[in-house]
């Protein structure tokens, strides 16, 4: 046989190689995508959402409401998370009063909105829902993490509707610059983590190898393309939504409770030369955060990591009974209903 022969062969099974390659690739990410798609609905029909959906601009937004009473606490969950973190705390707060916890658009069950995914679009987008849903004000805003952002950018729009506030270790707008600047290399391979799972998800990948974990319901909440997508797409816009958290206006005589992780609890996920001064630096925010009231408190959650809402329900309710309470008897010579001022 002739080297031309030699060759001709070879490149032909070598497109035999390619062609078999492409194929194979695009019978896995089919049986990917199968896989991903009988979970999720098994899953949702094993827990059903809660709530209901509530048309919102064109979007469907869910919300899910228990108890009865005045003033309603809303619950707002941390970054790219679902109504599902309050799950532990939504039934004891229901006992004294109406609670609603949603899904931002995008996440849990709620649609995907085209607007930008900054915190100000989460409150318009917020106010909306809970108009729509026919939940009137006043409000008690609890606020996890990012959300901190959401429900201070809340009140300062719509500041006569809002009755209280918690902050459930917030962020702070100036974390980015005071926290250690060896952390902005763990934000960003966290955001690589999260692009990374936003394109693999389609094809069931993080659960095939177990980055979903193994509780169904949060699952059947939160282990989807569209709650990975806008979890990357809240991460890319953080510094935004904390330049608006910034500007706004402080919160006068406003109950305020300051709920702050425990400095003592290990932090696994931080390299140990950066603990103590990550610490240090997140709790002189979280004082300040305290004093954008002149009725604002901070209490330490003892043996709590960053969510609270898991570790120590109890210190949360606690915080939300008191602000409700505050909220129904105020002191001698404060407004029931703070307006804008």
């Amino acid at each position: 046989m002739s080297p031309t022969s030699n060759s001709a062969e070879a490149s032909r099974w070598l497109r035999y190689f390619a062609i078999a390659t492409l194929l194979l690739s695009a019978l896995l990410a089919l049986a990917g995508s199968v896989y991903q798609r009988i979970c999720t609905d098994r899953e949702r029909r094993a827990f059903p959402m809660p709530g209901q959906l509530v048309d919102v601009g064109g979007l469907k937004m869910h919300i899910n409401c228990g108890g009865s009473g005045s003033p309603t606490v809303i619950l707002d969950s941390g970054l790219g998370d679902s109504f599902i973190v309050w799950r532990k705390l939504q039934p004891q707060i229901a006992q004294f009063t109406r609670v609603c916890s949603y899904d931002r658009a995008g996440v849990g069950y709620s649609d995907p909105s085209p607007q930008p995914r900054t915190s100000k679009v989460f409150a318009e987008e917020l106010h909306s829902l809970l108009h729509n849903a026919g939940i009137a004000p006043p409000y008690v805003l609890v606020g996890h993490s990012m959300a901190g952002f959401d429900v201070r950018i809340f009140a300062d729009l719509y500041r006569s509707e809002v009755a209280g506030i918690i902050l459930v270790d917030s962020s702070h707008p100036e974390q980015r610059k005071r926290l250690p600047a060896a952390l902005n290399d763990l934000d960003a391979s966290w955001v690589r983590e999260q692009e990374f799972f936003e394109f693999t998800m389609p094809f069931g990948l993080p659960r095939l190898f177990g980055s979903c974990g193994n509780d169904r319901e949060v699952n059947a909440a939160d282990c989807n393309f569209s709650s990975v997508r806008e979890s990357v797409a809240e991460l890319k816009s953080i510094s935004e939504s904390a330049a608006k958290a910034a500007e706004t206006r402080p919160l006068g005589n406003m109950p305020l409770i300051v709920l702050s992780q425990d400095p003592n609890t290990p932090q696994y996920d931080l390299p140990e030369d950066l603990v103590g001064p990550t610490n240090h630096a997140w709790q002189k925010m979280q004082d300040e955060l305290a004093h954008l009231s002149t009725r604002g408190k901070q209490v330490i959650a003892k043996n709590s990591g960053h969510y609270i809402q898991l570790d120590r329900p109890d210190v949360v309710l606690d915080a939300v009974r008191e602000v409700v309470n505050e909220a129904k008897n105020p002191p001698a010579g404060v407004a029931k209903n703070p307006k804008d001022h």
